[in-house]
């Protein structure tokens, strides 16, 4: 009696409440709480767009657009490569991770982050963002920036492998992220997932290289 009860009651198979049914709607249910989610996200994300493109900051306007511009290409990370590069020992096994950094965020980024994501880069125009700030608009998409995560990883690589070298190049990494925004080529969550990738760039050149040397003496 009471299995009949439990079919008549609508919690049995007779209601087409089946495991796989219910996963599925679960999963729907998911689906539609992450979409209103990242509605909401995208929404604070231009928001703060917004407001740092109404702030006036003339006295940071052209030393941010500089250090975007030198960011380019990572300049400014294989410029302090080289010249760690020119001590042996750490200060050169630092490089070589940063460098190897610089090359997984560039990877992540240009060939997997924004082909899948497609994401348009912000309307300067329309968030009226100072002329003495911008710099040249990129034609590729903006998620995520790979400025910020090749800075970051960067940073993240020869930090851990040159403690001395962390802050400063955390330091950097942050003014180049905020740069991004600052001059109107990306969103905020731009910078934020590079950044996020930039670390994780870094973590796996670090593992990578240790991964290399242990190898080393059995190869040998």
């Amino acid at each position: 009696m009471s299995d009949e009860s439990t079919y008549e009651t609508g919690g049995g198979p007779a209601a087409g409440t089946t495991p796989r049914t219910r996963a599925q709607e679960r999963a729907r249910a998911a689906a539609v709480t992450v979409r209103a989610v990242l509605h909401d996200l995208r929404g604070v994300d231009g928001a703060v767009y917004a407001a740092v493109a109404a702030t006036p900051t003339p006295a940071l306007d052209a030393g941010l657009r500089r250090l975007s511009n030198a960011a380019d290409h990572s300049k400014i990370s294989f410029a302090v490569a080289a010249g760690l590069a020119l001590f042996p020992g750490r200060p050169r096994r630092a490089a070589l991770a940063g460098v190897g950094a610089i090359a997984i965020a560039s990877a992540s980024a240009n060939l997997l982050g924004k082909r899948l994501v497609r994401r348009p880069r912000p309307d300067r125009e329309a968030a009226r963002v100072v002329t003495g700030r911008q710099v040249p608009m990129p034609e590729s998409a903006s998620f995520p920036s790979g400025h910020t995560a090749s800075a970051v990883a960067f940073a993240t690589a020869v930090g851990v492998a040159l403690p001395p070298a962390a802050v400063p190049l955390g330091l950097l990494a942050s003014a180049v992220g905020y740069s991004r925004v600052h001059t109107g080529v990306h969103y905020p969550g731009d910078v934020a997932a590079g950044a996020v990738l930039g670390l994780a760039s870094g973590t796996a050149s670090l593992a990578l290289g240790a991964s290399l040397l242990r190898a080393r003496p059995a190869a040998d």
